[in-house]
């Protein structure tokens, strides 16, 4: 009996989110503090954890929350927002529409393409309620429109905002985040080929609708796939699938410039809006200062990312045994970056200083909400690890599934982002269990987080967050049963097969460990455990 009570209260932080936001639909903000409390109570009684060591276990984490995790989220969110502000994302959509008229190739650049782009850079709903809005308002149909959404905008997650999920895993883990990113990648390698066909089929309606589209589907999924790999492996996660989008974008344009593909079954009556070439350069600017920006900075470029990197302050916040200093970046860290990106561009677009403040403000007024929960997330995850909460939860999963255990550990990831609508989030309750499970079991640890992180990107589809975002932006209340039981039949093959690659790769040994050599090829290692 005490074995099981034992658990059930390293279990009580989890078992009272999964409750109070999937049975009760408490909001996160409320939910999570809560959560924090329930760990707080546990570790102090239960695992004898000194007061102090609990408090700055719980101040490291709120650290964690807000630089760089909250900076990158406000950050990228009011670059949208002051997008939206200048009308720049209008003149964005019209030279989406202009690519062409076939239906099949509309859904694949704006739900798969561009949606990749806005969770790249934004993320936290964007890439589904715009692509969403976008594809009811060109005439496709709306229960369509959502479902094509949910799937693209699963496999993205992962990097969305600026890769901040599998960045803040590989911080709370102590991971190299390009050797995690470059699981990560390798794991979702095949949905992200499987993807975009589940796009075609569902706006067709069967497997005819591949008819003439094939091989634009396929190339499709190799421009999100194949960029995402090299990215991952040689610059890391921040621009993993924001560059990927627009690799994208850039094989649906051209080879709808150069291969006609409209069908009269698939095409549609529309005459967007003529954007001249500066004018679409303007309207982007944001989003290519953002790359540029993040790219000059990473470790492609020693002479500028090595100088940044340098200033940079660290404290000591947790006090108890294995406590190590936290780090504050204080130039070299995205959230700065698109910041900085997003007032260039907003002068050049000519709003004023004050208005860009303002759209500050109302943003961060605007995620207030979330600025709480995810700070009580992250808090909670922390006194949990330091406690051995964490520990003795990863002990017990391998206890009773043993060598199998890395067949379910993506369902575990899927689990956490299905609760809490977050991947970031998912990465934070389970990241650590998932290493701490690894180590039991004499897998590589950063094969099992990763599998977490590809683990969020199913959760992600089947989210109740999502598919509200979903509806609400197109209006269409009283929808979300239909939507959740069609998604699912996606979520579930989707599931084993990432359960299978994972196993798999945990059994034959780490896959690969991507390098970039002096040319950016990536080379592979394997060896057997």
């Amino acid at each position: 009996m005490s074995f099981y009570y034992g658990i059930l209260l390293a279990l009580s932080p989890i078992l009272w989110l999964i409750v109070s936001l999937g049975v009760f639909k408490m909001p996160g903000f409320k939910a999570c503090p809560l959560a924090l409390v329930l760990a707080f109570a546990v570790a102090l009684t239960e695992y004898q954890m000194a007061g102090l060591d609990a408090v700055t276990a719980a101040l490291e984490g709120a650290a964690l929350a807000c630089w760089p995790i909250l900076l990158v989220i406000i950050a990228a969110i009011f670059t949208y927002n002051l997008a939206v502000h200048t009308k720049s994302m209008d003149i964005v959509k019209h030279m989406l529409m202009t690519v062409s008229k076939d239906r099949r190739i509309l859904a694949l650049l704006i739900a798969w393409g561009f949606g990749a782009f806005m969770e790249g850079m934004a993320g936290f709903g964007t890439a589904i309620a715009i692509p969403a809005s976008m594809l009811v308002a060109l005439g496709f149909d709306p229960i369509k429109s959502i479902l094509v959404c949910l799937v693209a905008n699963s496999v993205p997650t992962t990097y969305g905002s600026i890769g901040i999920p599998a960045s803040t895993l590989a911080n709370l883990t102590g991971l190299d985040p390009i050797l995690l990113s470059s699981y990560i990648s390798l794991q979702l390698l095949p949905l992200n080929l499987i993807c975009p066909f589940l796009i075609v089929l569902i706006i067709g309606g069967s497997v005819k609708a591949l008819k003439g589209v094939f091989l634009i589907t396929l190339l499709s999924g190799l421009a999100l796939a194949l960029p995402e790999l090299v990215i991952a492996a040689t610059v890391g996660p921040e621009l993993a699938v924001m560059g990927a989008s627009v690799v994208i974008m850039a094989v649906i344009i051209v080879y709808s410039r150069f291969q006609s593909t409209e069908d009269p079954e698939y095409t549609m009556d529309i005459h967007p809006a003529h954007v001249s070439l500066k004018g679409g350069l303007l309207a982007c600017l944001p989003f290519i200062l953002i790359f540029v920006f993040l790219l000059l900075t990473s470790k492609l470029i020693p002479f500028i990312h090595g100088p940044l990197m340098a200033i940079k302050s660290s404290v000591l916040i947790y006090t108890g045994e294995g406590g190590v200093p936290y780090t504050f970046v204080w130039v070299n860290t995205p959230g700065v970056l698109i910041l900085l990106a997003a007032f260039i561009s907003g002068r050049v677009q000519s709003s004023s200083f004050g208005e860009m403040v303002t759209v500050l403000g109302q943003t961060i007024v605007g995620l207030r909400n979330t600025i709480i929960t995810i700070i009580a997330v992250i808090a909670t995850a922390k006194v949990m690890g330091y406690s051995g909460m964490t520990s003795e939860i990863a002990r017990t999963a391998v206890e009773a599934t043993g060598s199998m255990y890395p067949a379910i550990a993506p369902l575990i990831g899927s689990i956490g982002t299905f609760i809490t609508g977050s991947g970031t989030s998912s990465n934070v309750l389970f990241g650590n269990l998932q290493t701490d499970a690894a180590v039991a079991i004499h897998v590589d640890e950063a094969w099992l987080a990763a599998a977490n992180a590809a683990g969020t990107c199913a959760g992600k589809m089947i989210s109740p967050q999502s598919i509200a975002i979903a509806v609400g932006a197109i209006s269409l209340s009283g929808r979300d049963n239909e939507i959740l039981r069609a998604i699912v039949k996606v979520y579930i093959p989707y599931i084993i097969l990432l359960g299978i690659v994972v196993y798999f790769g945990s059994r034959f040994g780490e896959l690969t460990r991507l390098v970039s050599s002096g040319c950016g090829i990536c080379r592979v290692r394997f060896f057997y455990g």
